[in-house]
């Protein structure tokens, strides 16, 4: 599979309200399973996303400071709830209302995570998605790339500590 991402075509892919896009990934986060309605939204063959990091679907849209929260909040043991845009092959997008778990062995080690996603509220969309333009714009301000998810780390605190809330409280309120 080629290394080069898709170029964004702004163009949104939906998939019904029914369904589930469902994947699970090793500890580092390359995926070990990805269910029919994934592969059939995003675009790719079981054999173009087996082994591969969870991160190819990654929108450029998306804040590196939210990924950084869910890779903390599940890496810790708990689960996290966010919207996120997701790049198809093709370079189209898709939204999805995540729930990203850890998954444990006997021991209670955590061998893996499993997310499940549903179509989002459009409403939720639109509420959330300016949030995240801020986010984009602080990170991008930063000298690199550690700066920037701490940049944008912070903003997302101050606008959580503002509404009074945590980010799931938030999204659950969108």
């Amino acid at each position: 599979m080629s290394n080069t991402r898709p170029t964004p075509t702004g163009k949104e892919q939906r998939f019904a309200d029914d369904e589930l896009i469902v994947s699970k990934t090793d500890t580092h986060g390359r995926i070990t399973y990805a269910n029919r309605v994934f592969l059939d939204v995003a675009g790719y063959t079981e054999d173009e996303v087996l082994g591969m990091p969870h991160s190819m679907i990654r929108h450029p849209d998306m804040p590196r400071s939210v990924f950084s929260l869910l890779w903390k909040t599940i890496a810790d043991g708990q689960e996290l709830f966010a919207y996120v845009k997701n790049l198809c092959k093709n370079g189209d997008h898709y939204w999805v209302f995540a729930h990203v778990t850890p998954t444990f062995d006997h021991t209670g080690r955590i061998i893996g995570y499993h997310s499940n996603r549903r179509a989002p509220n459009p409403q939720a969309v639109a509420a959330i998605e300016p949030v995240y333009a801020q986010l984009r714009e602080r990170e991008r301000r930063a000298a690199n790339k550690n700066d920037a998810v701490a940049a944008g780390a912070r903003l997302l605190e101050e606008f959580l500590a503002d509404k009074g809330m945590s980010y799931e409280q938030l999204v659950f309120a969108l």
